[in-house]
């Protein structure tokens, strides 16, 4: 069992008028923030604000991207072409990166969203296209990739730098990828339900499936999603894992 483990969380969500999660307490609890480029979430003052909270307490900044898909909050599947996952990506990885440079601070990692996450989940080429991306950014970015999915695979071909990734308040499916959202109770509420999944995830390498099946799993970085209405008391009990 590693010594420390990386503890990541989605932020940056607000946007405009809207205002979503709790950044501003939940900075406190993470190791690396994971802010959204604009496209599911996120503005340009959004973005800029969180960099410079993240810069204020010590936290690691990544790019979120996710599909262009504000009104759906990118969890809407689109019809993209690999070219177009591959640039899409590449243009929001470029917006967060100029906040992060104007702050003095190094963009650490990328990480997928939503409904293209859950595609990296599943389809090789997808995630392929993503790894290139990354490659062609930077070598020395790295790529959060979902345990145990064809992204790990993905990314040892493409040869970027990577971190297999848990999450802590999401239901597994028994072949490793994440419940849908649209099937109620997929989303941990229980903060201590939420820990013993982090638990279990680094101290015996599994999680259990919504259908009891032992998942493997490989915990090298814990998400916890900001806009959990339980999220500050998650990771209140981060010191557990």
């Amino acid at each position: 069992m590693p010594d420390r483990i990386d503890i990541n969380c989605d932020m940056g969500e607000s946007f405009g008028a809207y205002k979503l999660g709790r950044d501003q307490e939940v900075m406190d609890y993470i190791s690396s923030a994971n802010i959204a480029c604009g496209w599911h979430a996120g503005d340009p003052m959004v973005m800029e604000q969180t960099v410079r909270l993240a810069k204020e307490k010590g936290v690691a900044v990544g790019a979120h991207f996710g599909y262009p898909d504000l009104m759906g909050f990118g969890r809407r599947r689109m019809d993209l072409t690999l070219n177009e996952i591959e640039n899409y990506m590449l243009y929001q990885i470029g917006a967060l990166y100029a906040f992060a440079k104007a702050y003095g601070l190094p963009l650490q990692h990328v990480k997928a969203h939503g409904a293209l996450g859950n595609l990296a989940f599943v389809d090789l080429e997808a995630s392929r296209a993503i790894a290139r991306a990354v490659l062609r950014f930077s070598s020395d970015i790295i790529l959060v990739t979902y345990s145990g999915t064809v992204m790990v695979q993905a990314a040892r071909e493409i040869g970027v730098r990577f971190v297999e990734e848990v999450y802590a308040d999401r239901v597994y499916n028994p072949d490793g990828t994440l419940q849908s959202r649209k099937i109620h109770g997929s989303v941990m509420h229980d903060s201590e339900k939420a820990t013993l999944q982090a638990l279990m995830s680094v101290q015996k390498g599994c999680v259990v499936a919504h259908d009891g099946t032992e998942v493997k799993v490989k915990a090298e970085s814990l998400c916890v999603h900001g806009d959990t209405p339980s999220a500050v008391a998650i990771l209140q009990n981060k010191g557990r894992t």
